[in-house]
């Protein structure tokens, strides 16, 4: 009971500044961790749950499936054919080159872990969250092009990387066992499964919703229900048909919002807040559960590898993605610098400790968070600053610059301020 009441206070006190707060390098992310850490069980130990107690375990993948369907139908794929060059490069150049350059760095810094273990640590740190840089996506002093590339970048790449981690582990599950058949066939099904089983609901359910509701025939509030019904659907269907249950989420919500893009406006506001506290929720236990206890045990060679990870490992592959894009040189090194770490790192993180066997497991899930808690201040504390600096670049540039095209807005996770 103690934990709900500080979980109930934490987000009425942020409420009571919030408004203040609005922009500025102070983030919900940073407050929910920083209180988190304090009363956690590395601190005043007032927050004391069990990581793998069964709440916990249900509001970890509530909340994935929740950020990965909602990320996806969020893209509006009509818009995006227009606007795509910078999100194509992240995603199809800088995604792969990021995971590569991580897992290169992880075992050649450290020497426990093995080339899949490696790979997984990667993949974690490869989907970015937005919301921890919300002054980027949300200041429209920056041009459009740069604030959506970033937006739609995060939006996809927490879905691309899901697949990436059920197929390395499944090769970690299946290695030395049953070789490279029995991997390939155990990922196959996972992938295969999660996306039939998300392709299946996201379009029957966004025909069904749409049919129905341009008809008047369903009620506003459950109009919004029967979208967050069809995530749960997806999900529990990939998972009972033996699929990957998250891959099918996230492929529900870019087939719905193909298939009913009028329904998704009211879906994003329903669900926009209940990700918002879910997403407090999870820092707070990331700083009290996770992080917090784990603090003394950082050393110094994870210090290193989380930076390098939220600086050479990312940036570098984002400006290679970035050549031939006519872009100004500072906006390929923002646009590498602004892939913060965050829920969905976390989230697959806990997956993985679940899922991973092997003394191999904690320094991964340590080494994961510890580049998560970087990433929450650095990026909270920079973002606003490095986005005002660009923008007056921009503005006085006179050649013509790719970033500098006109277009469309895009929901993000949060309105445009």
């Amino acid at each position: 009971m103690l934990e709900l009441a500080i979980l109930a206070l934490s987000i009425f006190a942020f409420a009571m500044v919030s408004g203040r707060f609005a922009m500025s390098p102070l983030t919900a992310p940073m407050f929910f961790t920083v209180i988190g850490i304090v009363v956690g069980t590395g601190g005043l130990g007032w927050f004391d749950l069990d990581l793998e107690d069964e709440a916990i375990s249900i509001l970890v993948e509530a909340t994935l499936v929740l950020v990965l369907f909602t990320d996806a139908i969020r893209i509006e794929l009509r818009l995006l054919r227009g606007q795509a060059d910078i999100p194509a490069r992240l995603l199809a150049i800088g995604f792969p080159l990021t995971v590569v350059a991580g897992t290169v760095v992880g075992m050649a810094m450290f020497d426990e872990l093995r080339w899949v273990e490696a790979a997984l640590l990667a993949a974690l740190l490869t989907p970015t969250d937005a919301a921890l840089g919300q002054a980027v996506v949300s200041d429209r002093r920056l041009p459009v092009r740069v604030r959506q590339g970033l937006n739609v970048e995060s939006g996809l790449n927490d879905g691309l990387a899901v697949p990436v981690v059920t197929v390395l582990l499944a090769v970690e599950a299946r290695e030395g066992a049953e070789g490279p058949a029995g991997w390939i066939a155990l990922a196959g099904r996972e992938v295969g499964l999660g996306l039939l089983a998300g392709a299946a609901a996201g379009v029957i359910g966004g025909l069904l919703l749409d049919h129905q509701a341009s008809r008047g025939r369903v009620e506003g509030l459950y109009r919004q229900l029967a979208v967050v019904a069809v995530a749960v659907v997806a999900f529990a269907g990939a998972e009972l048909a033996e699929g990957n249950g998250f891959i099918a989420a996230f492929v529900a919500g870019i087939s719905f919002g193909y298939v009913a893009r009028d329904q998704c406006e009211g879906a994003q506001d329903f669900t926009q807040d209940e990700g918002e506290l879910l997403s407090a929720i999870t820092f707070l236990v990331f700083g009290a559960l996770i992080i917090g206890p784990r603090l003394d045990q950082i050393s110094p060679t994870i210090v290193a590898y989380a930076l390098c990870s939220l600086t050479v490992v990312r940036m570098l592959p984002v400006v290679v993605s970035m050549i031939g894009s006519r872009t100004l040189f500072e906006t390929r090194l923002f646009l590498g610098w602004f892939g913060p770490r965050g829920l969905a790192s976390i989230l697959l993180a806990l997956v993985v400790l679940e899922e991973l066997s092997g003394p191999a497991a904690d320094p991964v899930f340590l080494i994961a968070c510890t580049t998560v808690l970087f990433s929450v201040f650095l990026h909270g504390v920079s973002a606003n600053a490095w986005a005002g600096r660009l923008a007056r670049r921009l503005a006085a540039e006179t050649a013509e610059m790719a970033e500098l095209e006109p277009g469309e807005e895009m929901a993000t996770r949060r309105p445009l301020l």
